[in-house]
């Protein structure tokens, strides 16, 4: 009978790993990719061309760490609402697959890894590093505050642009700030369109979204957005003496813009947002060609 007994004990303390990689995203990794493809605009912008190695590995390193440990603030504190949404109910804290404390165990990692990748940034990167991990723990209980939620989330990207000024000029300077503002904005107009998915949830369960606010004018408030990163963009490249290129991979961005726009005039359904969000993942890219393209040319 103990060998049973043993071969049970075993299995139960045994590390969930699949459990663990599903409450990171770990399969699905476009946050990943948007919290980082502003970090990169700001790291070219700032550097007049291809950034340090050192400072690019640990940009992409940090993304990854931060975008998980985020995703995990964010299922902690949204865990009785997951359980009533469908896209969300099978996620590991809201289906009971993963304790709380295995959560913050995880947590507590991810944030002691992250504090280990600013020892090697200048200090003033350190000194900014807490309202990165503030505005982080804030998002999630946004959505009980305000009617915008996707302002904050914007906000904790933008912030990211900010540090990655400071890595490379080691002090801030305004096109930093005109990167910040514009990755709010974007994060605004994406996310709006992603949380076209749970409307119907959100509006049963109580949780406030700009998709949910917005209603019909949802393709208004989005454009807006998309619009005013684009200003932002715009100006910051002015400022920096971009080549026209630059421009001419805004232009394409913009025409990708309206062409969403022009579908949220009609109703989208949940897999056609989730798609038309990921596709923002290809509009962070050219953007960053384009900066790359605008300081070398």
């Amino acid at each position: 009978m103990s060998a049973p007994a043993a071969s049970s004990s075993a299995a139960s303390s045994a590390v969930p790993w699949s459990a663990l990689a599903r409450l990171i995203r770990l399969p699905n990794q476009t946050g990943t990719y948007l919290l980082l493809l502003p970090t990169m605009w700001a790291l070219v912008l700032a550097a007049q061309g291809i950034p340090p190695m050192k400072v690019l590995v640990i940009f992409i390193g940090g993304a990854f760490v931060m975008r998980s440990a985020g995703v995990i603030m964010n299922d902690l504190a949204d865990q009785a609402f997951d359980r009533q949404v469908t896209r969300t109910k099978t996620r590991p804290l809201a289906s009971g697959e993963l304790s709380r404390r295995q959560a913050y165990t995880l947590l507590g990692l991810l944030l002691v890894v992250a504090a280990g990748l600013l020892l090697a940034l200048p200090p003033l990167v350190a000194w900014l590093s807490p309202v990165a991990v503030g505005l982080a723990a804030l998002y999630p209980f946004s959505k009980r505050w305000i009617h915008i939620p996707q302002a904050m989330l914007g906000i904790a990207f933008g912030w990211g642009t900010i540090m990655a000024w400071a890595a490379v000029r080691e002090h801030l300077d305004l096109s930093a700030w005109l990167l910040f503002a514009a990755t709010a904005a974007w994060a605004i107009g994406y996310d709006t369109i992603y949380a076209v998915q749970d409307v119907e949830d959100d509006r049963r369960v109580g949780v406030k979204s700009a998709a949910l606010y917005l209603g019909l004018n949802l393709h208004r408030g989005v454009g807006f957005s998309l619009a005013t990163m684009l200003v932002f963009l715009s100006t910051a490249g002015w400022l920096n003496q971009l080549h026209w290129s630059f421009y001419c991979m805004l232009l394409g961005v913009g025409l990708f813009f309206m062409n969403q726009v022009k579908h949220l005039q009609q109703p989208v359904s949940p897999p056609q947002a989730f798609a038309m969000f990921r596709a923002h993942v290809w509009a962070g890219v050219a953007i960053l060609l384009g900066l790359l393209a605008g300081v070398t040319v």
